[in-house]
Order: structure tokens, then sequence, then C-alpha cells
């Protein structure tokens, strides 16, 4: 089993930039999809950015092309969100996600395995 812990959130002006960072322990994730959702408030969590097990494949929700990057350290067990330009309604909790037996990405939040707790992301206009 894996355990993800969030880091890296706080609050920011809008346009503005944060780095998210993911990190696992009790096992390796090389060879796992992961994934980042969020979840604003009064809403439902939802796919953000997903990245397969090399970190050769990246998707993105539309509204966060070209302004997040996902990227990950299978060395360091990382997975990173790049959040450039924010805006204030990508204000949410963001969460990373992984797959046990999946090396690819996917949106479905069905197919994530374990979870990490959240970190608040809050983007002052």
């Amino acid at each position: 089993q894996v355990q993800l812990v969030e880091s890296g959130g706080g609050l920011v002006q809008a346009g503005g930039s944060l780095r998210l960072a993911c990190a696992g322990s009790g096992r390796s994730f090389l060879n796992q999809g992961m994934g980042w959702f969020r979840r604003a408030p009064g809403k439902e969590r939802e796919f953000v950015a997903a990245i397969n097990w090399s970190g050769g494949n990246t998707y993105y929700t539309d509204s966060v092309k070209g302004r997040f990057t996902i990227s990950r350290d299978n060395t360091k067990n990382t997975v990173y969100l790049q959040m450039n330009s924010l805006k204030p309604e990508d204000t949410a909790v963001y969460y990373c996600a992984g797959r046990a037996a999946g090396r690819t990405w996917t949106i479905d939040q069905a197919a994530y395995d374990y979870w990490g707790q959240g970190t608040q992301v809050t983007v002052s206009s």
C-alpha cells in the first residue's frame, strides 16, 4: 500500500503560481499512473491532470491546459503539479491519487486506488 501526502498549497493572488508535490511512501509507485483532482467549495471532485508511469504521457482538463503542468520524479517517489496563471476559479482542495494496478493515465476517479488527504489552494482576485 502507498501512502500519499500532498504539500505546497496556500494562498496566492490571481496570476500567481504554486507548485504542489505529492510524496509517496510505503511502496514505490514507479509503475503506476498518477493523477491530480480537486474539489471546489460546493462542487463535486473533478479531474485536473494525470500522468502515466514513466512521465511520457500526460493529460489535462481543458480549463487548466497551458497553465498547469504535471510531472513526476520516480527516484523521489513524488508527483508534482506546477500551477501558473492561477485564477480564482482554481480555488479548491487538491488531491493526488494513484493506481495500484494501472500504468497509464485516466480521468476516471474510480480507477484510482489510493488518495492523499488534500492540500488547500486559494486564489484571491
